[in-house]
This record gives structure tokens, sequence and C-alpha cells, in this order.
């Protein structure tokens, strides 16, 4: 009898086409993709505003340039790098840990690893942006006028992350359900 190792099949390393069958849909490759790019004019506004460039709040208490420009760099690239790993759910490496990882290059990911911080963070970002799709202004120190449009102009498409984020996720539940396989073993006749 021949035992095999999950992350080690007989065919070679494992892989994102043989950790499941089944490609994510055209529609959540895309919706991935814009979801990674909704962070991106709120983030690139923010590191304007850290660089010292007037958008209409008042930084003179602030130090610009400073410590307060990179709080705002850091700010914009965790965000951005969170978007990111929206990207996970369609890709391989949303399957399979990258081989340059330590220790965990090459296993495969439990699907529950990444479906559920992505429905909690689902949850989490439709709980802090949609209160706010009136817009953002009225805060101390906010921008007014066209300031303000120009920061709501940046900031809305944040409204669409959460959405975007929990529709991807359900897919990659659905295409990642422990029983899909069972299911259709009897139409492979047809």
């Amino acid at each position: 009898m021949v035992t095999r190792r999950l992350t080690q099949p007989a065919t070679g390393p494992r892989t994102a086409s043989t950790a499941h069958s089944e490609p994510p849909p055209r529609w959540a490759v895309r919706a991935a993709h814009l979801a990674a790019a909704t962070a991106l004019p709120s983030g690139l506004w923010r590191i304007v505003m850290g660089l010292g460039v007037p958008v209409g709040f008042d930084t003179s208490n602030l130090s610009v340039p400073g410590w307060f420009t990179v709080v705002c760099i850091a700010m914009s690239l965790g965000t951005e790098g969170l978007a990111l790993l929206t990207l996970g759910l369609v890709k391989s490496w949303g399957d399979v840990v990258p081989r340059w990882i330590p220790l965990l290059g090459g296993r495969r990911v439990p699907p529950p690893a990444a479906a559920v911080p992505a429905a909690l963070g689902a949850a989490a970002l439709m709980a802090l942006t949609i209160p706010n799709a009136h817009g953002f202004g009225g805060a101390k120190g906010a921008p007014t006028g066209m300031a303000l449009a120009v920061m709501d102009a940046c900031y809305a498409p944040l409204l669409l992350w959460g959405p975007l984020l929990a529709a991807v996720t359900v897919s990659y539940c659905y295409r990642h359900r422990s029983w899909r396989p069972a299911l259709t073993k009897g139409r492979e006749g047809r």
C-alpha cells in the first residue's frame, strides 16, 4: 500500500491546480483586483497630506514633514497591503503557501485560515465605511468646499472594498468546500 503526504502528492509539489479542481470564476478575479485597488486613492491622498501638500486639513500642529509623514505613509502602505491580500482568495498563493516563505512554503493553506479573516475583514470594513457613505467631512479641522469634494472622491472607493471582499470570500468558500468533489463525481461520464 502506498501512502502519500497531503502536501506532496505523487505528481510533485502541490500547486494551485492540485489544491482544488476548480479555478475562481472570472467575476471573482475581477472583483478581487478591484477590491485591491479601492484603497489606492485614499492612500495616495493621505501620503500627499503627509508630505505637506495643502489638502484642506489643518496640519499646523503636526510635524509635517516629520513623524506625521511617516504615520501617513505607514498607514497607506498597511492599508494597501491588507487590500492586496484579497488577491490571495483568487491566486495560487491563497491555496498553497509560496515556497520562499520559511517553514510553511509549499504547504496547503487551510481554507478557514483564509476565509475566516477575510469574512471578518469584510464585516469590519462595511461597519467602518458604510456609516460614512454620506461623506467624510464634519470633523474638527476637516476640509471644506473643493478640498472636501476631493477627499470624498478619494475615500469613496473604500465603500466598495467590504462588499467586494465579501463576494470574493463567498466565492473562495464555495470553491473550497470539502464535499464539492463528491457532488461532481457522477457528472464525469456525461
